[in-house]
């Protein structure tokens, strides 16, 4: 795992602040992407079928809060 930290910190160090830039906005967004995969996921196995609302329900619940 060390030999590995220490090549990512090199090759960050050879990296200019534009490429940087541009792969940390990628990162991140895999990043959140990678998040919100993971709560799909845990609401679809706890989902039951008469969990879900039609429009007009879902827009009468939001009236009330």
């Amino acid at each position: 795992m060390n030999l590995l930290r220490i090549r990512i910190h090199h090759l960050i160090e050879q990296l200019g602040d534009e490429e940087l830039q541009s792969i940390w906005e990628a990162t991140h967004a895999l990043h959140c992407d990678y998040y919100m995969l993971n709560a799909i996921q845990q609401v679809k196995q706890s989902q039951q079928p008469w969990d879900i609302l039609t429009h007009e329900e879902a827009m009468r619940m939001l009236m009330f809060f």
